[in-house]
């Protein structure tokens, strides 16, 4: 009985601790209560189970307010410590007696990149900030239809500014109800796949088309690589190859007409489409077939910045209809602000502007980046470029894998893209998008000095 006295005594003492009443100081009086018993249960000299003592009875021996400690309680709870019963008050969990998950270790630091070779973003000089921050201002400015939800197919007036915009530089007659708006191309196929589902099988260029497939495989597709014999056929006519071949016309019209017979469906994405340098632009799959059986997908990273992510997408007439029967039951993921500022945007000619202004950029960079390569490789090196996009493919000699090359790389600050290894020859993927032209021939040594390394 005596022991078991002393026992009780020696807990009580456990649990009556010293608190400094100066609120000013490092922790509030409940952050203290809390931090003591928070102490005591991971310490296990309150173990799992065990009642914790009652607010009033805890106030009391502490001289603190209910408040106070009810506070404190709260916060045990919020963080697992302790759980409430009705009526019966608060008691120990068993979080002290749980292993703690393993802290991952940090990775290397790599030195900072100084030259990035891979990159697809955009050039800083290619957008005017300014004149977008006017747009973005003036839409939010709009505050009383800012308080509403965006509409589930986007804005209506943003649609129509879509439709006349396609038509005046594709070619594509659509009407607005034709048009649905997401946050990137991934989540327009996350509407579109629930409505092709008969399909079952989808067939995409290269296996690169990483973001795409995994949307499909995700909705139970079978996914396919270079096989027409497919119930989707998804192609971007003006990227069929990283460095920008473009599809010809002849085999947009053999697609057509392949895909009519079989009575599949075409996804085309008309990414970069906007970049053609080296021939006059092709017309589009969807207005080649009248708008029947294809699907156009269409987007603004990389005409403004990949940051603004909205894009869009075409329904024929039959998609279009099963669309909008169900189209209530989707959230719009697009800004409302920026479909706002975007739509004023393209109706003052900006948006022309703006792709007149990358071509000419890029098409010089391009050629920069050409003549640096040729210049520091010589004829040992073979140069694949397309007559759209803002990269070249270089083939050089090479007895090192890939994955060497890249970390070799990257520990002397320079990033890169591997697209095709071999036991003698290695082809990468350089881009001229983001660099300055000042960087092309330094980043063209340092590559050298790696090649040269293995």
């Amino acid at each position: 009985m005596i022991n078991q006295q002393s026992a009780a005594k020696e807990k009580k003492k456990n649990q009556i601790f010293h608190f400094s009443q100066n609120t000013d100081g490092p922790e509030l009086l409940y952050l203290q209560v809390y931090h003591h018993y928070r102490n005591l249960i991971t310490a296990r000299k309150l173990l799992p189970g065990s009642r914790m003592p009652s607010l009033r009875k805890c106030s009391q021996e502490l001289q603190l307010s209910r408040t106070t400690v009810e506070n404190a309680y709260l916060q045990l709870a919020a963080e697992g410590y302790i759980i409430s019963k009705a009526q019966s008050g608060y008691y120990v969990t068993d979080i002290a007696t749980k292993e703690p998950l393993p802290r991952q270790t940090e990775k290397p630091s790599l030195p900072p990149c100084r030259y990035d070779l891979s990159s697809s973003g955009v050039d800083r000089e290619s957008f005017r900030f300014d004149l977008w921050q006017r747009y973005l201002k003036s839409a939010l400015r709009q505050n009383q239809r800012l308080l509403t939800y965006g509409e589930p197919q986007g804005e209506a007036d943003f649609r129509q500014a879509l439709s006349d915009y396609v038509y005046q530089k594709r070619n594509i007659a659509c009407s607005p109800d034709d048009i649905v708006v997401g946050a990137g191309v991934q989540s327009l196929l996350q509407i579109l796949c629930p409505l092709i589902r008969d399909k079952k099988t989808v067939s995409f260029p290269t296996p690169s088309f990483i973001q795409g497939s995994t949307v499909f495989s995700d909705f139970g597709f079978q996914v396919r690589y270079r096989n027409k014999d497919s119930g989707v056929i998804y192609v971007s006519p003006a990227h069929m190859t990283k460095w920008g071949e473009i599809m010809p016309v002849s085999r947009r019209l053999e697609l057509i007409r392949y895909a009519a017979e079989h009575k599949s469906l075409i996804i085309e994405d008309d990414f970069e489409n906007e970049f053609v340098y080296l021939q006059k632009p092709t017309p589009s799959l969807f207005s080649l077939s009248g708008g029947h059986d294809v699907v156009y997908i269409g987007s603004f990273s990389r005409l403004l910045l990949p940051s603004i992510r909205v894009s869009f997408m075409i329904l024929p007439p039959g998609l279009s209809e099963t669309y909008r029967k169900k189209s209530e039951y989707y959230n719009q993921t697009a800004s409302k602000a920026e479909q706002i500022a975007l739509c004023q945007f393209i109706r003052d000619g900006h948006l022309s502007a703006q792709t007149r202004r990358l071509k000419r950029l890029y098409s010089a960079k391009l050629k920069e980046l050409l003549t640096a390569v040729r210049e520091t490789f010589g004829p040992d090196c073979s140069i694949q470029i397309g007559a759209a996009g803002t990269s070249l493919a270089l083939t050089l000699p090479c007895q090192a894998d890939g994955a060497s090359v890249k970390k070799a790389a990257r520990l002397l600050g320079l990033r890169l893209t591997v697209l095709k290894e071999d036991q003698s020859a290695i082809t990468l993927l350089l881009s001229c998008s983001s660099m300055p032209t000042g960087d092309f021939r330094p980043a063209c040594e340092l590559l050298k000095q790696v090649i040269h390394s293995f």
